[in-house]
This record gives C-alpha cells, sequence and structure tokens, in this order.
C-alpha cells in the first residue's frame, strides 16, 4: 500500500486530504508542521508528500530543504500545496525539490489525477466517449 505524509496547518485540509487519501486506498500520515514531518519522513520514506506552502514557523521551504538533505533514494516525491497560482512561488519550490503542485481548494478527482501523474496512485477510469448515432 502506498504511503502519503500530509504536510498541512489546518486540521480542516488534514481531515480532508485523509478523507480523499483513503478512498483512494492510501495510507497516509499527518503533521501539523514541516519539523514533525522531516522527521517522519526520515522514519519511513513515504510515497509522497503534500506539503502546504503556508506553514507557520518551520515553513514549506526548511522542510525542502531538510528532506534534500536525505540520500536522493530516500527522498519522496512532493507535491506543493498552494492557495495562489504564483509562477514565482512554484518556480521557487521547484527549484528546491517540489517538482510537482497542485491549487487549493482541490476536490477528489483533481487530488487523484495529481496522485496518478507521481504514480501513486490508479488514474481516473475514463469512459470512451460515444459514437453519434
Amino acid at each position: 500500500m502506498k504511503n502519503v505524509v500530509i504536510v498541512e496547518d489546518s486540521a480542516i485540509m488534514r481531515e480532508i486530504s485523509v478523507r480523499i487519501l483513503k478512498d483512494l486506498g492510501v495510507e497516509t500520515r499527518e503533521a501539523a508542521d514541516a519539523a514533525a514531518a522531516v522527521e517522519m519522513c526520515r522514519e519511513k520514506k513515504p510515497d509522497a508528500v503534500l506539503l502546504d506552502w503556508d506553514l507557520p514557523q518551520f515553513g514549506a521551504l526548511d522542510f525542502l530543504r531538510g528532506v534534500g538533505a536525505f540520500e536522493p533514494e530516500l527522498r519522496p516525491v512532493i507535491v506543493l500545496i498552494a492557495t495562489e497560482n504564483d509562477h514565482q512561488q512554484f518556480t521557487l519550490a521547484r527549484a528546491a525539490g517540489a517538482a510537482h503542485h497542485i491549487l487549493k481548494p482541490f476536490d477528489a478527482p483533481a487530488l487523484q489525477t495529481k496522485l496518478a501523474e507521481i504514480g501513486v496512485v490508479a488514474g481516473p477510469v475514463s469512459t470512451p466517449a460515444r459514437a453519434a448515432s
């Protein structure tokens, strides 16, 4: 079973993410701050991390630096979660190790699509278009 760490200071956003991930068959662990998340990743390498950009104190860039110090094979795939479509923010995060991003608020199909893109879950089943009669 694939596992994902959710790094989010909002309890409601963590709850929503956990619910979606469990419905997709993904094991989850939660961290309200980046320092705790770095330790979780050190203890057991998750397949991916959903990382909120706007974390208090020890922030997203601190987390990225922390896991960036891991051996390459121990680094999880990181999906930045942002509230704004800020190209500069995404460029900065990508340079620090977050190759993917998703915008809040997201729904189950959007999260499933992103996780399928990085190989954590199967992609959504698409139904073929019906031919016109």
